[in-house]
């Protein structure tokens, strides 16, 4: 419950800005008071010279008048940027202020000049926690921002995009995108494309030309994605924004697809190749394990190599700090292990197969109840 009367109507302001029209007890219910007391509230705003109209009858609700816009608030395109972008991605390393810092970008956005606005709702994000992640290379402003208006607005996108070895250049930079053409220049159906325009320059050697329909942006811990429909290949994929180089903007627009999967999440953590690199641990493996890569390539940890090799088998490549851990977190995945390289992993394995049948070893046997037997072999300690 809200304790005091100031910060309960600091509340109520918050929340009459985040949503059009509020049902009475709906306010009750969020301010963990009578409905007497949200009565009581409202004139209090109301003689404060905020216009609060109320829709009489049993579904009565409160709605807050226009007359209450603030003066605008004074922030440059940059920070207008960093704060749609920090109040969408805070509840990735802040647990519990997801409502908050949706609530404060609902506030500011009343507030903020038609243009800022417009460049706050241009970035959507969905942020993805993954705590096995290495820092993440860091990615333009204005490449966000043009991809971001290009999902909002609908338009096809051509890029250059670099595989993950080796890797690409840190910042690529992006055209600057405006307000789409008049609607007699705009297409109508899923993939409808103008002419192709030439390819975008590569900014890498092993960069390809793609075309795609961006639908979403996500962010899995700190690393940038753009889900998008690739129309060369005329299948849904994840691209890394950071191996984004941006073409010349197109005039081609198209219709919004129905998205993969209800939940963009397990979409891209899904993905057998979202373009990660294969970053520097002191000690790398690969083994071969019993297992769909699409199931390894969800639970994997960041940086993670998975390569299809049959229907039920894959590759998994990894990196840890040490060759027993390494060991040890291929066994995690629950599936059994054909060890591919180098000899120093095998080594660990087999290191581990000691330790753990030692340890097994201390325990009486489940089938028989029977303690162990003292001359069977005691703890490998190495």
């Amino acid at each position: 419950m809200v304790e005091t009367t100031a910060a309960r109507l600091l509340l109520l302001l918050s929340l009459f800005q985040s949503r059009r029209e509020w049902p009475g007890a709906a306010l009750a219910q969020r301010l963990a008071v009578s409905p007497r007391t949200v009565r009581r509230d409202v004139e209090r705003l109301r003689a404060l010279g905020y216009p609060v109209h109320v829709t009489k009858g049993p579904g009565g609700a409160y709605r807050l008048g226009a007359g209450a816009r603030l003066p605008p608030l004074l922030f440059d395109d940059d920070q207008a940027l960093a704060i749609a972008v920090a109040l969408q991605t805070a509840p990735v390393t802040v647990a519990g202020i997801a409502e908050a810092a949706d609530r404060a970008l609902a506030t500011i956005r009343q507030v903020l000049p038609t243009s800022l606005r417009h460049r706050i709702d241009a970035v959507r994000v969905t942020a993805i926690d993954n705590a096995w992640d290495f820092a993440a290379p860091p990615v333009a402003p204005d490449l966000l921002l043009a991809l971001g208006t290009a999902i909002r607005h609908h338009s096809v996108l051509t890029f250059a995009y670099a595989s993950a070895t080796p890797p690409p250049d840190p910042t690529p930079t992006a055209p600057p995108v405006t307000d789409p053409p008049p609607s007699d220049a705009a297409s109508t159906g899923p993939g409808a494309t103008d002419p192709p325009p030439s390819d975008p320059p590569p900014s890498h050697p092993t960069a390809v030309a793609r075309r795609v329909e961006p639908h979403q942006l996500a962010v899995w811990s700190g690393r940038w994605y753009l889900l998008a429909w690739d129309i060369g290949r005329g299948a849904w994929a994840a691209f890394r924004v950071d191996r984004i180089a941006l073409g010349p903007a197109t005039a081609a627009r198209f219709t919004p697809r129905p998205l993969p999967s209800t939940d963009p999440t397990a979409f891209i953590t899904g993905e057998l190749d979202r373009g990660d690199t294969p970053d520097h641990w002191p000690c790398r493996g690969q083994v071969l394990l019993d297992a769909p890569a699409a199931v390894i390539a969800r639970w994997a940890p960041g940086g993670a190599l998975v390569e299809e090799v049959g229907p039920n088998r894959c590759r998994l490549t990894l990196g840890a700090w040490s060759w027993t851990g390494l060991a040890a977190l291929f066994g995690t995945f629950g599936s059994d292990i054909e060890v591919v390289g180098p000899p120093e992993l095998a080594a660990a394995c087999a290191t581990l197969a000691r330790r753990y049948a030692a340890a097994s070893r201390c325990l009486p046997d489940p089938a028989t109840g029977r303690a162990p037997d003292p001359a069977a072999g005691t703890a490998v300690r190495e």
